[in-house]
């Protein structure tokens, strides 16, 4: 059994200093401060005229403060499970933005987003929990409608791979840079946790999902091990 909604959010509660530093992201995550500056680079140069971000399992803010780096005073909407994430995210964002602040506790799942309402969303780490397939397309069917027409949905993410060759290899190399980052104790843990608590999906499957519900082009800005990052325009 993977943990509940409710475990999964008492575990985030208790882990926001993790990820409230800009320089190194979440650092469990291969690459994780290049993907950090690929995603938010590739949604300003596609969407430089955005006004509003809805940043999906914002945690404590890193992807969206990047961003306002580069689309100053954008209006923001910040989704995540974790209460104490959503209010480190907004005491670090505030300063940074004379736009409107929205911060939501809620599961991705259950959030009433409005259709058409954003130019860019951004969801970091997140939907590596969803479990059935039908939750996968029907999160990213209300991704696309929720996007304004041109608008960009950009991941990063954990990923598995179909072939169980491949999933060993890239698994093991995963274990090694936890192994190194760290010590074999924390690569325990983490591979405890992901073991506990995610579902992830192959990048081949989001990407052709991504097409199905309706997005005219994706990308992939980065691989590397069992981590990607990717979006999807609404053209």
């Amino acid at each position: 059994m993977k943990s509940t909604v409710e475990q999964i959010r008492q575990r985030f509660d208790a882990d926001v200093e993790r990820f409230s530093n800009l320089e190194t992201g979440q650092s469990a995550t291969i690459d994780a401060p290049l993907v950090l500056e690929l995603v938010t680079q590739a949604a300003a140069a596609v969407n430089p005229r955005a006004t509003s971000v809805l940043d999906i399992g914002c945690g404590a803010g890193n992807y969206t403060l990047k961003l306002l780096h580069l689309l100053p005073n954008l209006d923001v909407t910040l989704v995540d499970l974790s209460r104490p994430m959503l209010d480190r995210a907004v005491e670090r964002i505030r300063p940074v933005t004379l736009g409107e602040i929205k911060a939501v506790q809620t599961d991705i799942r259950e959030f009433e987003w409005g259709e058409a309402r954003f130019d860019i969303m951004m969801a970091a780490a997140v939907f590596h929990h969803l479990r059935e397939e039908a939750e996968w397309e029907a999160v990213f069917r209300r991704c696309y409608l929720d996007l304004r027409p041109g608008g960009s949905l950009w991941i990063s993410d954990l990923i598995e791979h179909s072939t169980a060759a491949v999933q060993a290899l890239m698994w093991a190399r995963y274990g090694d840079y936890l192994t190194q980052f760290k010590d074999e104790t924390y690569r325990d843990q983490v591979f405890g946790y992901v073991a506990e608590e995610d579902t992830p999906r192959p990048l081949l499957f989001q990407l052709d999902l991504l097409r199905a519900v309706g997005f005219g082009q994706v990308e992939i800005l980065h691989k590397n091990s069992c981590f990607a990052a990717f979006g999807g325009i609404k053209v």
